[in-house]
């Protein structure tokens, strides 16, 4: 009984800790993306106060999109994500670029 006691203890606080890491970690600050058409710079620490975290990273963890996008055939191809998420969003707010050019810097 005592050793499932200890055993529980420990399971609950490693849960615990992981737990704030994962809170406290914002992610970086600026992420860039290098297609084809020209870099875009994406400042993630200003999205972050704009939405919640699960509009982009929908699938509950914070794995970088291309983890499945562009991989996993039932997950649509990552430029037609970020081009839907991104130019909808800053459709639907009336701020932030939404043509090719303003994003994408060659």
């Amino acid at each position: 009984m005592k050793k499932l006691l200890i055993l529980l203890t420990a399971t609950i606080l490693v849960s615990s800790i992981a737990t704030i890491v994962v809170a406290v970690t914002n992610g970086p600050a600026e992420i860039k993306f290098t297609p084809k058409m020209g870099t875009v710079t994406f400042d993630h620490t200003a999205h972050q106060s704009l939405t919640d975290c699960s509009t982009c990273h929908h699938t509950g963890d914070y794995a970088q999109c291309k983890s499945c996008h562009g991989i996993n055939p039932k997950a649509v191809k990552a430029k037609d994500a970020y081009h839907k998420t991104c130019k909808d969003c800053h459709k639907e707010m009336a701020k932030g670029p939404t043509r090719c050019r303003e994003c994408h810097i060659k």
